[in-house]
């Protein structure tokens, strides 16, 4: 399936004037595909779906061995023998996924600086005054070894996927990539093995492929391979951070962006007095040049939508347009949200703040949905802190009871608070130590004490005392000129009753 913005970009261009030939070239897809494209203006096909067949991978690797590799024979057994009727290219596709027959032969010893040659990356990890609070974060840096440049974003968490999105924004920023990107020997990249051993997982071999590389990784020990990159955050704490003050996460990410495109491209480098940008504009004839219009990574969310028009994606609520509560597919990119149905856009959100959960968002600049999502989470920190104000009884009774198996914490702890405002707070200490006492953690139960203790220790309620000057107040005296209450329909009903008797 072609990414409808992939689409989105084939039709602009027809309109720009290039032609079909020169799209399929430029973006990587057949002609017949760019004139089915252009006939449907860019938009997506709502075509039937059809099924998946899927295939074992235990018996593609039998069947790969016993066939001694030959794929053209193992369609064979698999249409004749297994009545499996799989496409050519599908079967191919799946064998390659499988790393079946492939020989990966990738160099890890040191090599001279050569022109569009490598890349490098590595991860580090910060503690940051960012704001008033200090913070962990992640340092992500690209650099290019031959020319000296690089790329510095900083991230919360990252995982594999803020990893392509990385490499996204870094490449496409500056336009080329380097034949292979040297990296340690991290999960994120690397499926299996270590060094020259290590194997790519499939989903990132094929994501480096969309912008001319691959990814090699270092021998376990030799960090010196991509020394560039380790000497470059070396110069991010000795040149970076000193000095600055950061008020948000976006603005220490501006700031770190401004540094390492703006201002260090433009200053020499080593001895020789080389300066990046322009050695860049050298190696430019010799890297790989980034198609524009490769589509932006994203993770894709299948989603319901429940009564009151909400749909959630990472502990958030996102309001869907419309009436109906169809299923939706959330596409999650680096930046924003964008909620389709039916392969139809209904919306984009910009996403939130890291640490930022359990909130609804609706539309800028629209009303705000009457109702809150149904399924959204009411934390009870505000009555747990009330209830460990009380004394340190309530908190160790408190330790006890949320550490038990089965007990569901909320809803506990709302029911606990809910009965502290309606006895004496003496009586709700001695009710909470005759229960830690016995280890008891059913409510009923602890109700049963509570009334037991006043049936015992002869509890009176409180004195209520009345300000008799209530018949002074203004709101009082004003409320004495409203019209009087007809109260003649229960003297009806009264005779009514009467006479019934």
């Amino acid at each position: 399936m072609i990414d409808p913005e992939k689409r989105k970009a084939i039709y602009c261009l027809h309109n720009e004037g290039m032609g079909t030939r020169a799209i399929a070239r430029e973006l990587g897809v057949s002609r017949n595909t760019v004139r089915a494209i252009i006939e449907l203006k860019g938009e997506v096909p709502d075509l039937p779906r059809k099924d998946k067949l899927n295939i074992d991978t235990e018996l593609l690797r039998r069947l790969y061995h016993e066939c001694d590799g030959w794929v053209q024979r193992i369609h064979e057994v698999l249409s004749e023998e297994q009545n499996k009727h799989i496409g050519y290219s599908t079967l191919t596709r799946m064998v390659r996924e499988l790393d079946l027959g492939q020989s990966r032969k990738r160099r890890c010893d040191r090599v001279p600086d050569e022109p569009g040659a490598e890349m490098q990356h590595d991860t580090s990890v910060y503690t940051l005054k960012i704001g008033d609070a200090r913070l962990r974060v992640v340092a992500s840096l690209l650099y290019f070894r031959y020319s000296k440049i690089r790329y510095l974003k900083f991230y919360r968490v990252f995982n594999r996927f803020k990893m392509k999105c990385f490499f996204h924004e870094a490449l496409i920023f500056w336009g080329y990539a380097a034949v292979r990107c040297i990296i340690d020997n991290t999960n994120l990249a690397r499926l299996r093995g270590s060094g020259k051993n290590a194997v790519i997982t499939p989903e990132m071999e094929r994501f480096a492929r969309q912008y001319g590389f691959e990814f090699v990784c270092h021998e376990i020990g030799h960090a010196n391979r991509k020394a560039g990159n380790e000497r470059s955050f070396y110069t991010v704490e000795t040149n970076f951070f000193p000095g600055r003050s950061f008020e948000s996460l976006e603005d220490l990410n501006q700031q770190a962006l401004d540094w390492a495109t703006v201002r260090m491209p433009n200053r020499t480098v080593g001895k020789a007095k080389l300066m990046p940008l322009k050695a860049f504009e050298h190696e430019q004839a010799y890297l790989k040049k980034v198609r524009r219009y490769v589509p932006a990574p994203y993770l894709s969310h299948q989603r319901g939508t429940d009564q009151y028009g909400y749909a959630s994606c990472d502990g958030n609520y996102y309001w869907v347009p419309g009436t109906s509560r169809a299923d939706v597919t959330i596409l999650e990119y680096s930046e924003v949200l964008k909620i389709y149905h039916k392969r139809k856009m209904l919306i984009e959100y910009p996403l939130p703040a890291y640490g930022v959960k359990n909130q609804p968002f609706s539309p800028p600049g629209e009303p705000k949905p009457q109702h809150q999502p149904k399924h959204r989470k009411k934390p009870t920190q505000a009555e747990e802190k009330k209830l460990e104000s009380i004394g340190e009884e309530v908190q160790s009774y408190l330790r006890f009871v949320l550490a038990q198996k089965g007990i569901t914490k909320h809803r506990f702890i709302r029911r606990l608070y809910a009965l502290s405002q309606k006895i004496t707070e003496d009586l709700f200490i001695k009710t909470v130590k005759r229960a830690h006492t016995y280890r008891i953690t059913d409510l009923q139960t602890f109700e049963n004490i509570a009334s037991l203790q006043l049936k015992e220790q002869n509890y009176e309620n409180p004195f209520v005392e009345i300000d008799e000057d209530f018949l002074d107040r203004e709101s009082y005296l004003e409320g004495r000129f409203s019209e009087e209450v007809d109260l003649s329909i229960y003297d009806t009903l009264m005779e009514e009753q009467e006479n019934d008797g």
